[in-house]
């Protein structure tokens, strides 16, 4: 599930194609407020050239933000993206990185090995699960006493404050700003 405020940021920026694997996801409620297109798909739609790929170019979008998507992103699309498609990260990668270590496991992992610090990763997504070149990173220190509820409290903090700043940051770069651009948020 995407944040609010980070959605209501998003939303700011154009045209949000948002893509959701079910039709009961909560960010698809907040689209619909903010009048949000949206597309529901499934894998088979995600993997195919006349599914997600064709949305996307359609919409013509200019970056691919996944928060909270946990499927593997295929190749077809990245191949389509070079590094347009970016990710964060609940963790300092590469620790607690790959494959089912997302969200409250990455916290437990955090807190079961007495790690002093954690933070958020933001990378550029490749084939392999959080394998791809880090963008930015920021840490937060944690208490001996501190459980994996305060860890994702800490870190969910961290999400808010520098994830639309460095989104902002990307399409300022790599954009013209003839138009507004347009964001696919997965």
């Amino acid at each position: 599930m995407i944040s609010k405020l980070i959605f209501q940021f998003l939303a700011k920026l154009n045209k949000i194609i948002l893509p959701s694997f079910t039709k009961k996801h909560l960010d698809l409620k907040r689209a619909s407020k903010l009048s949000t297109r949206t597309y529901v798909f499934d894998k088979a739609e995600l993997l195919s050239k006349s599914g997600v790929l064709r949305v996307l170019d359609e919409a013509k979008i200019d970056l691919v933000v996944l928060a909270g998507f946990l499927w593997k992103f295929p190749t077809i699309l990245l191949d389509k993206y070079v590094n347009k498609v970016i990710n964060i990260h609940p963790a300092l990668l590469p620790k607690y990185g790959g494959k089912g270590m997302y969200g409250e496991f990455v916290h437990k992992a955090v807190v079961r090995n007495k790690e002093t610090e954690t933070g958020i990763t933001i990378h550029f997504v490749n084939p392999n699960y959080d394998e791809g070149a880090i963008i930015f990173q920021a840490k937060c220190s944690i208490a001996a006493d501190d459980d994996p509820v305060d860890v994702a409290n800490k870190v969910h903090g961290l999400e808010m404050k520098y994830f639309p700043l460095l989104i902002k940051k990307i399409l300022a770069v790599s954009y013209t700003h003839l138009t507004l651009p347009t964001i696919l948020l997965v």
